[in-house]
């Protein structure tokens, strides 16, 4: 099996090897000694060359080798994590909210297992990982260390029973321990993208084929009611292809930091109204919404079209995946928290807040609902719109979050900085 070397202070001497290797070598971290006397030629790799993340944590559960990509996909910096459990480093979780380590239970579990599949799991930030995880086992005889006590989060300890699941693999021979717990770490994003449009695009393209190839088909056997009903579908599904493409190009925008914002005096309560009002006006229950308006707003220098597809967005979304009342709030607000906490200052941001009445997002979920491709129960849509709210929102200078909403449900709040027509 190659030997994977690290970027850090010292490798692993208990490999066996045949061949001279050089002493040295240099990394993005600085200088990784190669361990000293023969190896076999050809059978060092090393873990900063490697396409995918690698994480490799000892049979007690500190991390020995944690290589560049690792570094990139966690935001964790080598040099703080070597020697670290490995279960505080990387808290994965399901996306139920469920603690892998846990459930998996990898230092505790049955001793058979070679390896888990590889599958969605999410740091505590919300960042979405492919993660795979294989096992290095020896001869319970060769081992003298014990698994780490107490395990991740002061659970799955020594004296507690195991727990087995995560998704099983192969199994191994009976009488081996855990020697090294191998992780793999691939960026879900690239997949998500590939699998999110050509999900998107299928139907309404199917559809458009459909309909068009039986129009020109067999237009004379079809009524004036029917072929309109045939071409308002597919004027409907060619607007659903089209809003994919925007949606596609505006991520690709804030990804590059390209997004442009133009400014112009926005009266935020008019367009609050305006989105409601189209809303209706396409066959929602009027009193399903509700606008309340503060006083002491500032003049917001803003972009208007970017503004409507935030509310749009927002709005939408509470309908989507909440219930009852949909309320909007419109009222002035301060950026800094010194500001908040003089009554007498000057608000110079604007805040906005949806509110529906459903189940709320969990604490646990609320941190991943602005990434790429999240999506809540009711699945639906690309799972892009909220990540690009608050990519509008950021290039506005504002902030977005999501919380509870006063009496359940949840709650999008974003602040924009009033700003000036040259802001």
């Amino acid at each position: 099996m190659d030997k994977l070397i690290s970027s850090r202070a010292s490798s692993d001497p208990r490999t066996p090897s045949t061949a001279q290797a050089p002493t040295n070598r240099e990394t993005a971290n600085g200088i990784s000694p190669l361990p000293e006397g023969p190896v076999p030629i050809g059978s060092l790799v090393f873990a900063d060359e490697l396409p995918d993340g690698v994480v490799v944590a000892d049979e007690v559960g500190r991390i020995v080798v944690f290589n560049r990509v690792a570094a990139r996909l966690t935001g964790l910096e080598p040099a703080e994590v070597i020697g670290k459990f490995v279960f505080d480093m990387l808290p994965l979780r399901d996306a139920d909210g469920r603690d892998w380590w846990v459930y998996a239970d990898p230092y505790h579990g049955l001793p058979t297992r070679t390896r888990h599949p590889e599958r969605s799991l999410y740091l505590s930030n919300g960042t979405e990982l492919l993660v795979s995880v294989g096992y290095v086992r020896t001869p319970k005889a060769s081992r003298t260390p014990h698994p780490p006590q107490g395990g991740p989060g002061g659970h799955g300890g020594a004296g507690s029973p195991p727990v087995s699941g995560g998704g099983l693999g192969g199994v191994a021979p009976p009488g081996l321990a855990l020697q090294k717990l191998v992780i793999s770490l691939r960026g879900a994003q690239q997949r998500e993208l590939v699998s999110t449009v050509a999900h998107e695009l299928r139907s309404p393209l199917t559809s458009v084929k459909g309909f068009t190839a039986t129009l020109l088909n067999k237009w004379g056997r079809f009524t004036d009611d029917q072929k309109r009903v045939m071409l308002e579908t597919v004027n409907a599904d060619a607007d659903r292809v089209t809003r994919l493409i925007t949606e596609l190009l505006d991520v690709s925008r804030i990804e590059s930091g390209r997004m442009e914002v133009h400014r112009q005096l926005v009266d935020l309560p008019d367009r609050a109204r305006k989105i409601i009002a189209g809303r209706v006006a396409a066959g929602d229950a009027e009193d399903r919404y509700r606008l309340e308006v503060r006083s002491g707003l500032p003049e917001t220098w803003l972009d208007a079209d970017k503004i409507d597809q935030i509310l749009s967005n927002l709005v939408e979304n509470a309908v989507r995946h909440g219930a009852g009342i949909v309320t909007v709030v419109v009222e002035p607000a301060h950026l800094g928290d010194e500001a908040a906490e003089a009554p007498s200052a000057l608000p110079d941001a604007a805040a906005v807040s949806v509110r529906d009445q459903g189940e709320g997002i969990s604490p646990e979920v609320a941190p991943r609902v602005f990434r790429q491709f999240w999506r809540g129960k009711r699945r639906g849509g690309t799972g892009l719109g909220l990540y690009i709210v608050k990519g509008l929102v950021e290039a506005h200078g504002g902030t977005i979050g999501v919380r509870r909403a006063p009496g359940g449900g949840a709650e999008f709040r974003f602040i924009m900085p009033a700003g000036t027509a040259a802001g």
